[in-house]
């Protein structure tokens, strides 16, 4: 049985300041000597090595609409020897998708339900006071199945300010685990895909050692720690097995977007794990069985990487008798180009003839699941996977034959099928499970 108590940290909307509450309160709690175990809802790759950073421990993605009962199970057994686990919700925290009618699915919310984890949501208060006790209300009447426990104020103006925000939660019965003064400096850098990654925030150490002293300053720990509730779920493994015995993943700047638990299950599967980065012009190594090319921010490095000899004819000489597939910015190294934010082509490896544009953006964003058309990553023709695709970047050629049928969450087809040629595969989506 798993049953480690846990809370999920959650808002009405994204730029809330989730993320940096998240964070504080990960450092503060370590800081005051508990073992931490985060984890993350939905398929955002980016957050977990913030956590990682905060708590010390690594950070795991759960997913209601991609994940099995038994996966999910699998992956929440990596709180074994935790004193508390804490989520971080994605989004606001009834937003998922609407599959077959059901409101929610996916969504925070269906996360804390099937856990058993209470809520505290985190609301900006800018610009109202009273006011924001009807959205706490709403929220907490939206599904009365909910264990909502309560809200962090964020970004509070002034005493005064905090005074008739706290009339108004306590009129509606709202409990207030702290108010935390408006302050800009506290903010973490964005791009296009969010939040930067956690390896290029130039000083991550010193602003988490803040957010931690912000959140102890102003929020109740003790109150907090005490709320933590869980469900006991028996556990039950399940896991996406390796490729191979031995696999080349390209692991820098450009290539950090993989889901933590599929590359720990491989090892704890007898699997050899390779880093190399592309970006230092580091070849795969000569003995892989399989080259991984992860998603990450190729169109940001297209220069260094269209220029890095030893890399593009180390993975092209694996390409001629071994395996290798790329995911996202991984599909997109694999193509033959890559034009970048500016209008410049980018020459890439030539191993699929994709050539996509950063230029020309349009997001493209939402759960996948997807039907093989022929054997990848060890899965047999007509396996169906289940995946989550987040670029800004538009294919202008993809002349190679469809890798599978893709559709969204509701069932739509969509025009990102992947690709193959030889042995080489590579799809837009990221892979998080097998139906």
């Amino acid at each position: 049985m798993i049953n480690i108590p846990g809370l999920l940290i959650s808002a009405p909307a994204s730029g809330t300041g989730k993320t940096t509450v998240m964070l504080g309160l990960l450092r503060a709690f370590t800081e005051r000597g508990l073992k931490v175990q985060p984890f993350k809802s939905g398929p955002d790759y980016i957050d977990p090595a913030f956590h990682k950073v905060s708590a010390g421990r690594n950070s795991f993605n759960l997913d209601t609409w991609a994940m099995s009962a038994r996966q999910i199970s699998t992956i929440l057994n990596e709180s074994e020897g935790a004193d508390i686990c804490v989520c971080e919700g994605s989004m606001g925290l009834y937003d998922g998708v609407a599959t077959c009618g059901q409101v929610g699915f996916g969504s925070s919310a269906e996360m804390a339900n099937y856990m058993g984890w209470p809520v505290i949501l985190v609301l900006d208060v800018a610009g109202q006071a009273q006011s924001s006790a009807a959205t706490a209300l709403g929220f907490r009447a939206y599904d009365h199945e909910l264990p909502l426990a309560g809200v962090i104020l964020n970004r509070v103006a002034s005493a005064r300010h905090e005074r008739l925000v706290r009339l108004g939660m306590e009129r509606a019965g709202i409990q207030v685990f702290g108010c935390l003064p408006r302050r800009g400096d506290l903010a973490l850098p964005e791009r296009h895909l969010g939040l930067i990654q956690a390896v290029e925030h130039t000083n991550l150490e010193s602003a988490i050692v803040q957010y931690a002293a912000f959140l102890r300053e102003h929020v109740n720990l003790d109150e907090i720690i005490a709320t933590a509730r869980s469900k006991a779920l028996t556990f039950d493994y399940d896991a996406i097995p390796p490729p191979a015995q031995r696999i080349a993943l390209a692991n820098d700047a450009a290539f950090t977007f993989t889901y933590p638990y599929l590359v720990k299950a491989w090892r704890a599967m007898g699997a050899e794990i390779l880093p190399f980065s592309p970006l230092a012009n580091e070849p795969p190594h000569v003995d892989a069985d399989f080259v991984w090319l992860p998603g990450g921010y190729p169109e940001l490095h297209a220069g260094t990487l269209g220029s890095a000899k030893i890399f593009l004819a180390g993975i092209r000489q694996h390409a001629d008798s071994k395996p290798v597939h790329g995911e996202c910015g991984g599909y997109m190294v694999l193509g033959n180009a890559l034009i970048d934010k500016n209008g410049v082509r980018h020459q890439m490896s030539g191993l699929l003839g994709l050539v996509t544009s950063y230029e020309k953006r349009k997001l493209h964003l939402g759960y996948r699941r997807a039907i093989l058309s022929l054997p990848m990553l060890g899965f047999l023709s007509g396996t169906a996977l289940r995946g989550h695709e987040f670029h800004y970047s538009t294919i202008l050629e993809q002349p190679d034959a469809k890798l599978a049928y893709v559709t969204d969450a509701d069932g739509h087809a969509v025009a990102e099928t992947g690709s193959y040629r030889g042995h080489v595969t590579g799809t837009f989506f990221h892979l998080i499970a097998k139906e």
